[in-house]
């Protein structure tokens, strides 16, 4: 799927660039591992009322298909892909270190929203900024991303540990703490010189919105990776429901994303085309989430969380895989920005929506989160003409 090692590289520029992009995929996964268990609940500690913090909550999803496409395009427009990470990720930290001083609702929502702006963009940048260097030396993306997740789960981990003993109105510097470590490790990313490539010929990058691959690259991404969105909001929920204590129901989500990793270490392993995993990983979504529906016995919700590997894992390798061929490189950054925000957009709206079917129908919900896997499935499969082709020259 990806690339072999290419013999006529110097390893020491190839591993160094690894290891530090490796380490800034840990700090940037790890500090969402301590921001999404811990916010909400600093946010409740210094006395913000709940509809508040669904609000102030609402807004990094909001900034993923609003500001994140023109961040991720002015970074590759301007050549300046890590440059552009380096002050996101700055700006990030100081941010979330104002947000930190704060009481008032309105004051955090609008400074958590400037800092969303750049905050939400890094995911997709450093996602642009690997698939640059996987074509350059020649090395897997998955072993590469599987920090980024391992660091996740010990940041939720660590933050369960440390619930216990810090006061909650301290909370938010536990995450600016994990901000400043990602903000000083950037500045250790390594340059990247231009890329060619060769194909099918695009006049400006705003033409991959109307190229057909592309669209079914980023609408299939978009309905699978969208069909989490019941499972994001309403599992612990259920879970709980069904009488499931705390340390189960964090061990079952440790369980999905312990699936992902593994699949991600075994990634330079799988043969299978990239169009294959997306339609795997959108028929595993059909299976797992149909499967969730039902009133499972503890044993069998085990097995089912391990499709984790499949609904997530191997739609974003597919999905990474689809781009390195389908995608010029000196635009994959704003083609990451365009599919990412897809992804919100589908996301945050099916949120919403899951909020209204599970009030009316439960676990019927999941029903829906099937269907639109099996959507995801059958647009990549209906699209993998299109998507076979290569582009390049896009300005």
């Amino acid at each position: 799927m990806i690339p072999e090692s290419r013999p006529q590289i110097a390893a020491s520029p190839a591993r160094k660039f690894a290891q530090r992009l490796a380490m800034f995929y840990g700090t940037v996964f790890g500090s969402s591992g301590f921001y999404l268990p811990f916010f909400p609940v600093w946010l409740k500690a210094i006395g913000i009322d709940p509809a508040w913090i669904g609000i102030i909550l609402a807004v990094p999803s909001t900034t993923r298909f609003t500001t994140l496409p023109f961040i991720t395009a002015f970074a590759e427009r301007h050549h300046a892909l890590r440059q552009t990470m380096i002050v996101c990720a700055f700006l990030t930290m100081i941010g979330f270190g104002v947000v930190g001083t704060l009481r008032e609702p309105l004051a955090i929502l609008l400074m958590f929203a400037l800092t969303a702006i750049v905050w939400t963009p890094l995911t997709a940048l450093t996602d642009g900024y690997a698939l640059k260097g996987v074509v350059r030396f020649g090395f897997n993306y998955g072993p590469l991303r599987l920090w980024g997740s391992a660091a996740f789960v010990v940041g939720a981990l660590v933050c369960g540990l440390v619930v216990n003993w810090l006061d909650g109105t301290q909370l938010i510097w536990v995450i600016v703490g994990a901000m400043v470590m990602s903000a000083f490790v950037s500045l250790g990313l390594q340059p990247l010189g231009g890329t060619t490539g060769d194909g099918k010929v695009l006049s400006k990058a705003s033409a991959l919105l109307r190229d057909p691959g592309f669209l079914a690259i980023a609408v299939a991404t978009a309905l699978i990776q969208g069909s989490h969105a019941g499972y994001y909001t309403f599992a612990s929920i259920t879970w709980q429901t069904a009488g499931y204590d705390g340390l189960t129901i964090a061990g079952l989500w440790t369980l999905g994303v312990l699936a992902e990793i593994v699949l991600f270490a075994l990634s330079p392993r799988i043969t299978w085309a990239p169009a294959t995993l997306v339609i795997l990983g959108g028929l595993g979504a059909f299976l797992r989430w149909t499967l969730t529906a039902q009133t499972l016995p503890l044993p069998v919700l085990v097995v089912v969380q391990l499709l984790h590997g499949a609904t997530y894992g191997l739609t974003q390798l597919g999905t990474m895989g689809l781009l390195l061929h389908h995608v010029p490189q000196h635009v994959m950054a704003r083609a990451q920005g365009y599919v990412t925000a897809c992804t919100g957009l589908v996301m945050s709206s099916m949120a919403v929506l899951s909020g209204a079917i599970y009030a009316r129908y439960g676990e019927g919900v999941y029903y829906v989160m099937a269907a639109l896997g099996l959507a995801g499935a059958g647009v990549i499969w209906l699209g993998r003409k299109p998507v076979s082709e290569k582009l390049h020259e896009v300005s």
